[in-house]
């Protein structure tokens, strides 16, 4: 008796030894050679030591086509996870190249489906390393069907856990839009892609020759497609960025992201920025300097850094708390509003409000960018998605007008018309329909055509514009009106928005009263 239960033993011993390899020491060579981690080492990074409880370890898939009977690896190309990232609980699924090049069958999938439930029921982020070559031709449609039951999942998890996609190898075809379907993507340089339909495809049917970094690389969809948030080195940099990012979400919807106090000054003032903004309204500065200076120091975690980068989004603290920054970066475009930067603020926005995240909001907006190429592609659609979001967020709001805040853009940058909680304006703020110099041409217009030479007309119309200016463009009106709370010194922003903040913390949820409904209709 004791001598079967030794050999049992030692058969589960020899199993899981097998299972660890995947498809074998020379496909775990194979990948090692690209410069890529195994599905294990990879998770090995991201976990706490001695913190990982494996799952579904033996699964194998029951396909019995076109060889597939004795073609079948433990584990079936994926690797399942519950375990700790800096002591917090997390799911890992890490697909396996070495097996089948990662490909996605049946039981690969029904592995994918149940971690994502795990999540789920225990309210734990889901992170999940890429690395196939997409569905399992010898399966079939129940490789299609696994991919269903994936993206489904995806959606239902979808603001109830955070989901981190990493692409660590190819990612092409309908598996695409799991990661699609998650929060945040980080994508492997020089190893990992992304696209619906590869080069071949797009050479047969338009006769583009295009390679696969033209088409879906890296550097495309952090820089032209917006689909991609990070961009990582290698594996052990995009296993950091992971890390870093887990650390200024909640483990779910029902929680508060961590709080860490880094011993900066919560009345800590900055001098600096009393001369940072330039007298000339037309002369531009930095936004990030606002930024590292308001915020905990070093504390700034850029998403989507190389995207539409007239906007800034990312995560900060402040005294400690965890909120997410939005400001437009008139270095860029002016910081005008595109159709790129819309979706890149709605979709940050609506993340940030989803897990509980406050969002502070930096204005210098001088409008919405002109032109055939916005008007024609949907600038007025794109444009109202901010409206929508930072309307529906109810999450503490706190806005800082710091220079230009015209027209529709003003409201839409989480004005206090939009439900902001706290506004606060430096005096160089300028909030009104348009500039100085635009609304004297349409003020003055008849006085202006009377003037007789284009020089006569110009003195005139500075006159006219400085009157406006005068008039209008200071942040008094709409402190007289309400529509701000306060007008603050510069140097002072960072600890009025620590208090401000701290007070907001209890907010509570108050809506206007509306007929029941299933959700809004955001303009896709």
């Amino acid at each position: 008796m004791e001598e079967s239960l030794q050999s049992r033993i030692l058969e589960l011993r020899r199993l899981k030894e097998e299972a660890k390899l995947g498809g074998g020491l020379k496909a775990i060579e194979a990948q090692h050679a690209k410069g890529k981690l195994t599905a294990r080492e990879r998770l090995e990074l991201l976990f706490d030591p001695n913190t990982m409880l494996e799952f579904d370890m033996l699964v194998t898939h029951r396909a019995t086509e076109f060889g597939m009977t004795e073609r079948k690896a433990y584990g079936d190309g994926v690797v399942t996870v519950m375990g700790r990232v800096n002591n917090r609980p997390v799911i890992g699924i890490a697909q396996d190249f070495t097996f089948m090049g990662g490909s996605l069958g049946e039981m690969h999938a029904a592995k994918i489906v149940k971690a994502m439930q795990y999540a789920m029921s225990a309210g734990m982020p889901v992170v999940f390393l890429n690395d196939s070559g997409g569905a399992r031709i010898q399966e079939g449609v129940d490789s299609l069907k696994g991919y269903g039951d994936i993206f489904y999942m995806n959606v239902m998890a979808s603001g109830v856990v955070p989901q981190i996609a990493v692409i660590m190898g190819p990612c092409a075809g309908g598996a695409v839009y799991s990661p699609a379907l998650m929060d945040f993507v980080i994508m492997v340089d020089k190893t990992s892609y992304m696209f619906i339909t590869g080069p071949r495809v797009v050479k047969a049917a338009i006769g583009e020759e295009v390679t696969e970094e033209e088409l879906g690389g890296p550097r495309i969809h952090v820089t032209k497609s917006g689909v991609a948030h990070f961009i990582a080195r290698d594996d052990k940099e995009a296993i950091s960025l992971v890390k870093k990012l887990l650390s200024y979400l909640p483990s779910n919807n029902m929680e508060a992201p961590p709080r860490i106090l880094s011993g900066d000054p919560p009345e800590r003032m900055e001098e600096k920025l009393n001369t940072l903004v330039p007298e000339d309204p037309l002369k531009a500065y930095n936004m990030y300097e606002v930024i590292e200076a308001v915020f905990d120091k070093g504390s700034f975690f850029e998403v989507s850094r190389d995207y539409a980068r007239n906007a800034i989004t990312g995560f900060a603290r402040l005294n400690g708390w965890v909120v997410g920054v939005v400001a437009n970066q008139p270095m860029v475009l002016t910081g005008a509003l595109d159709i790129n930067a819309s979706d890149k603020i709605t979709r940050f926005v609506r993340i940030l409000n989803a897990f509980n995240i406050p969002i502070v909001t930096f204005v210098d907006v001088p409008g919405y960018i002109p032109g055939t190429y916005q008007e024609h592609n949907g600038i007025i659609r794109h444009g109202a998605k901010v409206l929508y979001a930072y309307s529906e967020a109810t999450v503490p709001k706190l806005t800082v007008i710091v220079r230009k805040a015209y027209g529709g853009a003003y409201i839409a940058m989480s004005s206090r018309h939009l439900g902001a909680d706290f506004v606060v304006a430096w005096p160089t703020a300028e909030i009104a329909v348009m500039g100085a110099e635009g609304a004297a041409e349409i003020i003055w217009r008849t006085e202006l055509s009377k003037a007789k030479t284009p020089e006569e007309r110009q003195e005139l119309l500075n006159k006219l514009a400085t009157e406006y200016k005068n008039k209008f463009l200071h942040p008094y009106i709409a402190a007289a009106r309400g529509y701000i709370d306060s007008v603050i010194e510069p140097a002072e922003t960072r600890p009025t928005l620590v208090r401000a903040l701290e007070f907001m913390l209890t907010k509570r949820e108050v809506r206007f009263r509306t007929p029941p409904k299933k959700h809004g209709l955001i303009p896709m």
